[in-house]
């Protein structure tokens, strides 16, 4: 059974909907888990959806790489258009 995790982020995506960023655990083993969460009571209780990825140790450098090179990529851009 998977744990209720620790989350490390938040992200809005609409009143209604956010993306949960955490640390897990599934039958021993953790991981970094994106999912999207929707409410249905004003932000009170926010429930999974089927709608992520699980990301594990071993990939997290990849994924990190991916992020800063996206981050700099997109700043270049943002630069760009000012």
């Amino acid at each position: 059974m998977a744990d209720e995790g620790t989350i490390l982020g938040t992200i809005a995506r609409s009143a209604t909907e956010q993306l949960q960023i955490a640390i897990k655990s599934y039958k021993g083993k953790s991981y970094l888990d994106l999912r999207i969460f929707y409410t249905t009571d004003d932000g009170q209780t926010w429930l999974p959806t089927k709608k992520g990825v699980t990301v594990s140790p071993k990939d997290l450098t990849t994924l990190k790489d991916a992020v800063e090179e996206a981050m700099k990529e997109l700043q270049t851009t943002e630069e760009n258009d000012v």
